[in-house]
């Protein structure tokens, strides 16, 4: 089971298709934009319930089946995945590994460029804190992208997050400038501000 929303039917002709991805065993989140010159737009986002497959492995065959699914329908030119976070539980890291590992097999099948940030990294490209709460980063991902985004999709922010950071590292923005997060393209871009 998975949620989905899809915010516009007719994608522009663009340079780069980014799709975001928050491995989770529970959750995976994804977050799907199109960056064309200096516009980001968000195309769709969603999640991955795993919660009813009672066994990893059975979740596991589901991220790997829909992440593959997104990739043949949207086409991205790059998919970006969170890293996963160093904890005390190694039991969890493992699985977060492996759920990670899984995203990034479907997207190696496809033939696509990968990239992986930590989550504090994107935090920082996205809100200019690297501390920043799910709701901040939430509310700064409707102001960066122009749109309403509806609650319940606050679970596939973190993905969508992903990949507004990686247009961010990469400098897909098109305009000849490097970011080190939100707050220095805020101060190199006044007139950008909203």
């Amino acid at each position: 089971m998975y949620l989905y929303f899809s915010l516009h039917e007719d994608l522009p002709v663009a340079k780069r298709i980014i799709l975001g991805i928050d491995p989770g065993t529970t959750l995976t989140g994804y977050g799907i934009i199109v960056v064309d010159g200096k516009k980001m737009q968000l195309v769709s986002l969603g999640i991955i319930k795993l919660s009813k497959y009672p066994d990893h492995p059975g979740r596991l065959k589901k991220i790997f089946s829909r992440i593959t699914s997104i990739i043949e329908e949207y086409r991205p030119t790059e998919m970006a995945l969170e890293a996963p976070f160093y904890g005390k539980n190694v039991q969890s890291m493992l699985k977060l590994g492996r759920a990670q590992g899984v995203a990034m097999a479907a997207g190696l099948m496809h033939e696509l460029e990968i990239y992986e940030y930590a989550p504090r990294k994107v935090k920082m490209a996205v809100t200019g804190n690297g501390a920043a709460s799910k709701e901040q980063v939430f509310a700064m991902l409707e102001k960066l992208l122009g749109e309403k985004i509806e609650l319940e999709a606050l679970d596939a922010s973190d993905g969508l997050a992903v990949a507004v950071c990686h247009a961010f590292q990469r400098n897909l923005t098109g305009d000849g400038k490097s970011y080190s997060g939100w707050g220095d393209f805020v101060k190199k871009n006044p007139d950008r501000k909203k």
